[in-house]
C-alpha cells in the first residue's frame, strides 16, 4: 500500500505488486510488479522503485518484527502482459460463442431443455 499512497516519486505510477519472493535467509525479497504502459514507462517505474527502495524498506521494518529488514529488489512481471496477449490470440483463433442453442429454453428446476411453444 505504501507504493500507492506514500511514494512521492513521479516515475512510480500505475504499479501493481503481483508477488513477493523472500530469500531463504529472510534478508532479501524480490518484489514482482506490473506496470501499465509502454517499455519506457515500465523502465522508469522500475528505476523509481529502486530509488524508493530504502523508504519502502523502512515502511516494511515498521510493520514486521524480524532480526533483519529484507532488502527489496524489484523485477518487472511479464505475466499480466503475456496473459493479455494470449487472450488476444485466442480471440482471433477460436470461433465466436453462439448467441443461442436453437429454440430450446432451459427450465431452472430441470436439467433438460424444454421445447418452446409457438404462439
Amino acid at each position: 500500500m505504501a507504493i500507492l499512497t506514500e511514494v512521492r516519486d513521479p516515475r512510480v505510477r500505475d504499479v501493481t505488486v503481483t508477488g513477493v519472493a523472500m530469500d531463504a535467509d529472510m534478508r532479501g525479497a524480490l518484489v514482482r510488479v506490473s506496470v501499465m504502459g509502454d517499455e519506457t514507462r515500465q523502465r522508469l517505474a522500475l528505476k523509481g522503485l529502486a530509488c524508493s527502495a530504502g523508504f519502502l524498506q523502512s515502511r516494511v521494518a515498521d510493520r514486521i518484527e524480524t532480526r533483519y529488514t529484507p532488502k527489496l529488489r524489484f523485477e518487472l512481471d511479464g505475466g499480466v502482459k503475456k496473459s493479455i496477449e494470449i487472450a488476444r490470440v485466442l480471440a482471433e483463433v477460436l470461433p465466436p460463442p453462439s448467441a443461442g442453442a436453437g429454440d430450446a429454453t432451459v427450465d431452472p428446476g430441470s436439467d433438460r431443455a424444454a421445447p418452446q411453444e409457438d404462439e
